[in-house]
């Protein structure tokens, strides 16, 4: 079980496992799980500095600080990098699959899910791909919950290797109250006050790790078959799967697509194989730092050409240059999987 799993403590407050570093700091070192600060960021802070919005907004001077993590300010990158793909520390370099020539074409507008919506710990859940396949994937969505291009995403991850499906799941961490996709870019102070309350609370990191113990058992005593987890995450999914990578992790691979919070204090806890797709709206410092942190096998693959949640809720299929590497993408994704997946079940 995931809260039980490696050297973890449990802590006396919660009960949960690992170390969170959102708006939160370690109490002391025998606690894994941070203790909340005595004095709290404004919504509005949270939205700036979390989401790093291309139009920027201005905020009050009189707004109390912000206290998050070193590596985290409130400048938006003016760059992103030259080179579409780095490798550092990589163990390996990445091998093709089958995934390249069989994912399937990309639908556009008006995308019909091959999954079904099924219930799990309570929540409505999307899942696709064949119930008989050893390998699953958890998808953690962006703040804006389900859309078509994050559901057509998760089928192709599902059925795009007809060689090596996979059964994929994605909950509804929000249960039916996302973020509105209207409130981004924060470029107002209304925005950006309604966003920001919005991941201060109902958007906590610790709200939703503290379900996927549960998540993953509910669903392991549905579906017999899977043996090994892999974990994605768009955005704020992002910086929940980097808090889900760390020791006692019951997923074998990891993924962030254009990843929020990036933050290099929780990379050296890292334990499996990560993968990271920044688009041109991440910071490249933060990235860096990131990456110079993990002590396993990574990559990063920046995509200069492509908006912050351009393989999710704000992806703009009816442009083919957005299409493109959408699919590249899942691609890449897929062969990411694929490869480290097999480590791991030749490893048991």
């Amino acid at each position: 079980m995931l809260g039980t799993a490696g050297s973890s403590k449990r802590c006396e407050r919660c009960g949960h496992w690992r170390s969170l570093l959102f708006d939160y700091h370690r109490p002391a070192p025998d606690c894994i799980v941070p203790a909340p600060q005595t004095s709290s960021s404004t919504p509005l802070e949270v939205a700036k500095m979390i989401l790093r919005p291309t139009t920027t907004f201005t905020a009050s001077k009189t707004l109390s600080r912000l206290r998050f993590p070193s590596a985290v300010n409130s400048t938006t990158p003016k760059h992103c990098v030259a080179q579409p793909i780095t490798r550092a520390r990589a163990h390996a370099k990445m091998s093709q699959s089958h995934a390249c020539c069989t994912v399937p074409p990309i639908v556009s507008d008006g995308y019909k899910e091959k999954g079904e919506w099924i219930t799990i710990d309570g929540m409505k859940t999307y899942a696709t791909g064949p119930k008989d396949a050893k390998q699953a994937l958890l998808v953690v969505y962006d703040i804006f919950g389900f859309f078509p291009q994050t559901l057509q995403g998760a089928d192709i991850l599902a059925h795009g290797d007809k060689e090596r499906p996979y059964q994929v799941f994605m909950p509804d961490f929000f249960e039916g109250s996302p973020a509105d996709i209207s409130w981004y870019p924060p470029d107002t102070d209304e925005k950006g006050k309604k966003l920001g309350e919005f991941l201060k609370t109902k958007a906590a990191p610790p709200k939703t790790l503290e379900r996927i113990p549960k998540v993953l058992s509910e669903i392991k005593s549905q579906r017999s078959s899977i043996q090994d987890w892999g974990i994605l995450g768009y955005c704020w999914g992002g910086k929940i799967v980097n808090l889900s990578s760390q020791q006692g992790t019951p997923f074998k691979a990891a993924a962030s697509c254009h990843p929020a919070m990036v933050d290099e204090n929780d990379a050296p806890g890292i334990t499996i194989p990560f993968a990271m797709l920044p688009s041109k709206d991440e910071s490249k410092e933060d990235v860096e730092k990131w990456q110079k942190a993990v002590k396993v096998k990574n990559i990063v693959q920046w995509w200069p050409n492509q908006v912050h949640g351009f393989m999710a809720a704000r992806s703009d299929l009816k442009d083919p240059a957005v299409e493109a590497d959408y699919k590249k993408a899942y691609n890449l994704l897929l062969n990411w999987f694929h490869e480290n997946m097999a480590d791991a079940s030749s490893k048991l």
